[in-house]
């Protein structure tokens, strides 16, 4: 299984209580980065099969956009096993549930995504991957142990395609 982890976009500052924070909704700048990731996904001709994520309005409303781009037709699946309090053990649970399936986009949060990360490349958790808002990683779950191919965030892509919109032409003088 190719696994494709990816923090939620940018839904602005937190908020204090707990339940007003759960249904924190994405800015604008946080829907901008959902459509550049999506776009970057389809342009690695990423496969997705299932997409799950966290309860929460932020990831959800990530999940949705990010499978709209990519031609996406089931529903987004919830998993509490993606939400902040989240343990590693509920995640692995979650994975082996969709063992069967080629691509699998997970959509949670930060703290506990870098560490599942972690965790899932080493084994041991003494991994720490710093996951900015927006961030995908791609890990290939059937080495052993699993391998971190990629992790590419908003900043990286939005360089990324910067540098391929300009000429590749090289810039000859005439006289």
């Amino acid at each position: 299984m190719n696994l494709y982890l990816m923090r939620h976009a940018n839904a602005g500052l937190p908020r204090g209580n707990p339940t007003l924070d759960a249904k924190r909704a994405l800015i604008k700048e946080g829907k901008d980065q959902c459509m550049l990731m999506a776009r970057l996904l389809s342009a690695l001709k990423v496969q997705v099969d299932v997409i799950v994520s966290s309860p929460l309005k932020r990831a959800l409303q990530t999940a949705q956009f990010v499978g709209t781009e990519l031609g996406y037709d089931a529903k987004v699946e919830i998993s509490p096993a993606l939400a902040p309090d989240a343990d590693f053990a509920d995640f692995q649970h979650m994975l082996s549930s969709y063992a069967d399936f080629e691509g699998v986009l997970a959509v949670g949060h930060n703290p506990n995504l870098f560490q599942f990360l972690g965790r899932v490349i080493t084994g041991n958790g003494g991994a720490g991957v710093r996951m900015r808002k927006g961030c995908v990683a791609r890990v290939d779950m059937t080495k052993h142990p699993p391998l971190l191919q990629w992790l590419i965030d908003p900043r990286m892509a939005r360089s990324i395609y910067a540098s391929v919109a300009k000429s590749s032409r090289p810039k000859t003088s005439r006289k």
